[in-house]
Formats: structure tokens, C-alpha cells, sequence
């Protein structure tokens, strides 16, 4: 068990780092480092001054193991140069993020999208406030599956019912006219078990999620079916968007625009210099492979957020879930209820997207 002062994560695989593992001050340097390094990428640390002050200086998001919400921990620094002095990362036990979110015990959240738009169609107390990147997901294969349409008849693992990975695969299968809920035959397993059982020829299909692909690929178990950062339509739409409490938004406005702020610009930072948010996320113990990490994170396309439309991903996927039965609300009515684009496009004018 790690612990410091935001995390406390624990290190299934303790192993190795590439390049050498950092201490705590090596890291903080890092993050000290890519601050400075967003004033050389043309960003204005300083531009908050002169807006009014925050409304909060505490700010609270989510720690959860997945390399593609690198963003959100590169952000440290520069939350803090927006001004929040008591920035946390919340554990995640068995809850989602969008969960804690809804909650009320965390802020702003990235998360991945399929989940909170089944939240805001349940009536959560949770707004989108932007997309950040595409594609992290990689659906694998046995020889008797060479696309979705394949799936029919087949077993597919998942972590659980009714989670991010059903939800999108429940989609993808809609998208090509399957009955998601009758065609597929849904096991839950955790995702190390489910690479094992498609290793062995158990399940038919895995949808893997950094850095399940990265290993997968390494070990040469399975094909990929769908790589959803390259393949249409899926390379087209956001997966993981950022999240916010409807009641934080509200009441803190200043605050969700800086926090916004800081996030979008560790999204660039992490598509500038991958190599060093690689090495933030091993050192906070997301992941314990710095070459896995440095992979995905060049896999997914980070600056995304400045030239995508999130309601087009959104009305895209809500169809989708709508067509499935897996939620009930239009996507015209998940955009009024459960989004809101006005920091976003504030802050695409002031960071010249």
C-alpha cells in the first residue's frame, strides 16, 4: 500500500519501471517541470488573475487506475497554479468515478461517457462539461470473430453488468444491429481473468482498456476486432469526457472554469510530452508498466478536445444505448439536462483552438 497525500493506491504488480522508479520529490519536480513546460507550449499560467477570485480554493476528483484519465493527475500543478491550495484525489472503491461524482463527493471528473449518460438519464445531479480525448478502447478477438457482427451467439466478459465496457460494446453491437441483451452472452469477470479466458479460447471476445491492449498485443493473445482510436465510426466520438457535480457547477462557476482550464491543458501536455505524463502516472501508481503507459498515451489522441463537438459523440452514443434499451431519454434530452458548454467554449477562444 502507497500512501501520500491525495492517493492512497494500491500496486497489484509492484514491478518495474523503465528507466528507474521516482521518489516523491522526483515527481514533484516532474509536475513542477510541465508547468513550466505549458508556459513554452504558449499557455498563460497567470490568466486566471484576472478573473475573479475562485469561489473554492478545494478541488476534488477521483484516483482510478486507467492511463487515459492521465490528464486529470498531470493536472496537479497547474490546479494549483489556478489557484486551488487543497487539490484531492479521492479513491475509488467499488464505485465509478461518474458515481462519486453524482455524489457529490468529487467535483469534476473525467469518466467514461456511456456511464454518465446513463446517470444523467437516471436523473443524477451530473452535467458534461467537455470532451477530452478518443479512442482508448480495443476490442480483441478469438479467430472466430472478425467483426462485431461476429458477436452474435458469443460469450464476452465484463468487469460488471451495466458498467462502461457493456454499456459501449452493448452500443458498438446496436450500431451494427444486434440485440445487445439477447445476442451476446455476458460474463462477469475482472479483466485479468477475462484476458486469461480469451488466451485459453473461453470467451469469444474482450473489449481491453489501457493498459489491458498494450499487454495483450505484447503477449500476442487475440486480435483486434475494433481499435477504437483508428476505426470508424468509433475513432469520430469522444469515450471519456469531463464530468462535473451539477450543484459544484452551479455554485462555483469561477472554480469549474479553472478547474476546466487546467485539465484541457494537461490534455495537451499530454499529447506534447507523453514521455513525462507517462512517468507522472507510474509514479502515482496508476499503473506499474512505464513502457505501457508511454504506449497508450500515444495511442490516444488528447488534443481532441479542440476540435471535436461533444454533443455530435452525444447524440451518437445516447441513440445508440436509446436503440438498445439501455436508457430512455432522448439524446436531444441528455443534452438539455446534462450538459453544459460554456467554459468550454470560453476557454477554446482563449487557448486559440
Amino acid at each position: 500500500m502507497v500512501k501520500d497525500k491525495f492517493v492512497f493506491h494500491h500496486v497489484a504488480n509492484p514491478e518495474v519501471r523503465r528507466g528507474g522508479p521516482w521518489d516523491r520529490r522526483d515527481f514533484v519536480k516532474g509536475a513542477i517541470a510541465l508547468a513550466g513546460s505549458a508556459a513554452m507550449l504558449g499557455y498563460d499560467l497567470t490568466a486566471a488573475r484576472a478573473e475573479p477570485p475562485s469561489e473554492t480554493t478545494r478541488i476534488r476528483l477521483t484516483a482510478t487506475p486507467a492511463i487515459c484519465n492521465a490528464p486529470q493527475y498531470v493536472a496537479e500543478a497547474l490546479l494549483r497554479a489556478e489557484g486551488f491550495t487543497d487539490v484531492q484525489y479521492i479513491k475509488l472503491e467499488k464505485s465509478t468515478p461518474y458515481m462519486r461524482v453524482a455524489m457529490g463527493e468529487a467535483d469534476i471528473q473525467m469518466a467514461a461517457l456511456w456511464s454518465v449518460l446513463r446517470g444523467v438519464d437516471a436523473g443524477d445531479p451530473l452535467v458534461l462539461l467537455a470532451g477530452v480525448h478518443l479512442g482508448c478502447y480495443e476490442l480483441f478477438g478469438t479467430d472466430r470473430v472478425h467483426a462485431i457482427r461476429d458477436l452474435k451467439g458469443m460469450t464476452v466478459p465484463v468487469l460488471r453488468l451495466g458498467g462502461p465496457e457493456h454499456l459501449f460494446l452493448s452500443s458498438m453491437a446496436a450500431y451494427v444491429g444486434l440485440d445487445p441483451k439477447r445476442d451476446i452472452q455476458w460474463i462477469e469477470r475482472p479483466p485479468a481473468e477475462s484476458m486469461q479466458l480469451l488466451a485459453h479460447g473461453k470467451v469469444d471476445a474482450f473489449l481491453a482498456f489501457p493498459p489491458e491492449p498494450q499487454e495483450l498485443r505484447a503477449k500476442r493473445i487475440g486480435r483486434v476486432v475494433v481499435n477504437t482510436t483508428t476505426d470508424k465510426p468509433w475513432s469520430q466520438y469522444y469515450c471519456c469526457m469531463l464530468v462535473g457535480n451539477r450543484d459544484f457547477v452551479q455554485n462555483h462557476p469561477i472554480a469549474t472554469k479553472r478547474a476546466l482550464r487546467a485539465i484541457l491543458k494537461a490534455a495537451d501536455l499530454c499529447a506534447q510530452q507523453p514521455e513525462r505524463a507517462a512517468r507522472i502516472v507510474v509514479d502515482r501508481r496508476y499503473t506499474s508498466r512505464y513502457d505501457y503507459a508511454l504506449q497508450a498515451l500515444k495511442d490516444v489522441s488528447f488534443d481532441a478536445w479542440r476540435t471535436y463537438n461533444p454533443e455530435d459523440t452525444i447524440r451518437f452514443y445516447a441513440l445508440r444505448l436509446q436503440e438498445a434499451g439501455m436508457i430512455k431519454s432522448s439524446p436531444q434530452k441528455i443534452i438539455a439536462q446534462g450538459t453544459d458548454w460554456r467554459f468550454l467554449n470560453e476557454l477554446k477562444k482563449e487557448l486559440r483552438a
